[in-house]
């Protein structure tokens, strides 16, 4: 069950910022939900992509390098921000306050999805073949075992943390959050991109493709969604004494 809105103001963090109190509410309700969904949707999401992967129904087409490639050198420590990105794209959903808001914010991110493996099939892609070493960093074998350099553009990388840049960028916003939280926020994404081309999982093309595709679901996703009192600008106390409907 949803908790009601007046533990903004009565519950253990009522000492707490407003903003503070309103992203640990956001975070807490349908805590279990979000979870077990964003874990279900990524499993599903893998299936498609490994099978498009390894059975392309095209011929494959290696993907050019441009001058922004020659700028990013190979960098195995990169995989650790290259990896974050399960942890990253879990806070968008994990921010969303009523059951219809995650929803709708679901079926933003799943048609995304779909527009991305839709380019896949009919256009599947791999990097270039390039020589580098990436021996006595852990992992890094394991991530070119498992994520073969395919399906490169769009990077769905890429995308699905765009995507969750600008929605995780609008709750904080509307929350009011220290500008600290935001330059962070930007900050991971900025991580996760540059992993993409350190690891040599993708290209620079592949990352723009990506970025390009995010926002193109990210932006219509701002303001085709539901609305509650706290997205209204509506204040804490007008929530708590129940003047806000929160829905």
């Amino acid at each position: 069950m949803r908790p009601p809105p007046e533990v903004l103001e009565t519950g253990p963090d009522a000492s707490l910022p407003h903003w503070t109190r309103e992203i640990g509410l956001r975070m807490r309700t349908h805590f279990l939900l979000k979870l077990l969904g964003t874990t279900a949707f990524t499993w599903l999401f893998f299936i498609g992509y490994f099978q498009l992967l390894r059975h392309p129904a095209f011929e494959v087409t290696v993907m050019p390098l441009i001058a922004i490639d020659a700028l990013v050198p190979f960098e195995p420590s990169a995989l650790v921000a290259y990896l974050s990105l399960w942890v990253y794209v879990g806070m968008g959903p994990g921010l969303q306050y009523s059951f219809r808001e995650l929803v709708v914010y679901s079926a933003w991110i799943v048609a995304m999805c779909v527009a991305g493996l839709v380019c896949f099939y009919f256009w599947p892609t791999a990097v270039p073949m390039r020589s580098f070493d990436a021996g006595g960093f852990p992992g890094f074998a394991l991530l070119q075992g498992v994520d073969a350099a395919g399906n490169a553009c769009p990077s769905m990388h890429v995308a699905a943390a765009m995507f969750t840049m600008i929605r995780i960028e609008q709750v904080l916003r509307d929350a009011r959050t220290p500008i600290v939280l935001r330059a962070l926020n930007l900050m991971w994404f900025l991580a996760i991109a540059w992993s993409t081309l350190a690891t040599r999982q993708h290209v620079a093309l592949d990352a723009l493709a990506g970025t390009a595709l995010g926002i193109a679901f990210a932006l219509p996703s701002l303001y085709w969604r539901p609305r509650n009192a706290l997205q209204r600008g509506q204040s804490a106390d007008r929530i708590s004494s129940g003047k806000a409907r929160i829905t």
